[in-house]
């Protein structure tokens, strides 16, 4: 699996640790480049500005952006926007107001890109710590649903390569701790 990651703090950083540890190619960006040149030592592919991001991806994208709820998440969902295609996938995991959310999806939605939100919480133990993770599902009952499918398939197969598929709706409140 391919995934996109912007925003490389504490929490971003060991998201994308993980993700390598079991062998998903991971894009990086972030504001400071500092961070993307150690996750690229690590493994992961560097990107230095959002256009050479965006172009490192395989079509159709799927990004997680672990920024601030507020105004970074907010300029980067619109600068997004303005790159991605129809069929691209953005997921914010920065907790971000469930209002904000649904405006999001929408906005999103009328050119065809998928806006999840999933807002990430459990704090930077999540790295070492993967026998506490679990995901709460709040909402439709075909995504709960799907989520107990991708857990059970993270399970039995970590690296995910035989599973296709997402969700596409928004406003859940969706958490992983």
């Amino acid at each position: 699996m391919q995934l996109g990651v912007i925003g490389l703090g504490r929490m971003g950083v060991n998201i994308v640790r993980r993700l390598l540890r079991n062998k998903h190619e991971c894009v990086v960006f972030n504001r400071t480049p500092e961070k993307v040149k150690q996750l690229a030592s690590e493994g992961a592919i560097a990107a230095y500005n959002l256009d050479d991001f965006i172009q490192k991806l395989d079509k159709p994208r799927a990004i997680w952006l672990m920024l601030p709820a507020g105004d970074s998440t907010e300029q980067m969902v619109k600068a997004l926007a303005e790159k991605l295609d129809s069929g691209d996938i953005l997921i914010d995991g920065g907790n971000s107001y469930y209002i904000d959310d649904i405006r999001r999806a929408k906005n999103l939605a009328q050119k065809g890109i998928q806006y999840l939100d999933v807002g990430t919480s459990g704090g930077v133990w999540g790295l070492e710590l993967s026998d506490i993770a679990e995901v709460w599902r709040w909402g439709s009952v075909a995504a709960s649903w799907l989520l107990d499918l991708t857990a059970i398939a993270m399970l039995q197969q970590p690296d995910l390569a035989n599973v296709k598929g997402r969700i596409s709706d928004s406003g859940e409140g969706r958490w992983t701790i």
